[in-house]
């Protein structure tokens, strides 16, 4: 018995890592200076560093499904 899943899905969850990918890169990811009275102690800078990562790797894993689900992107299997 095969299971057929809708592309839709696969779309709607490549979309939902996209927008949560740049959202958490935007607004987790930058410094904005009119919020903070300080300079950013290496903790911060290194937290603010792995939000911008992390931000960056789901927006590429959004792309690479929608990419695939669409047909684009083909991989062999054997």
């Amino acid at each position: 018995m095969n299971i057929v899943i809708p592309p839709i899905l696969f779309y709607a969850v490549g979309t939902l890592f996209i927008v949560i990918g740049g959202l958490r890169a935007f607004m987790l990811g930058r410094r904005r200076p009119e919020r903070d009275l300080a300079e950013d102690t290496p903790a911060q800078l290194k937290a603010r560093r792995y939000h911008l990562r992390l931000g960056i790797v789901y927006v590429l894993s959004g792309i690479l499904l929608i990419l695939m689900t669409s047909g684009v992107l083909h991989f062999r299997s054997r």
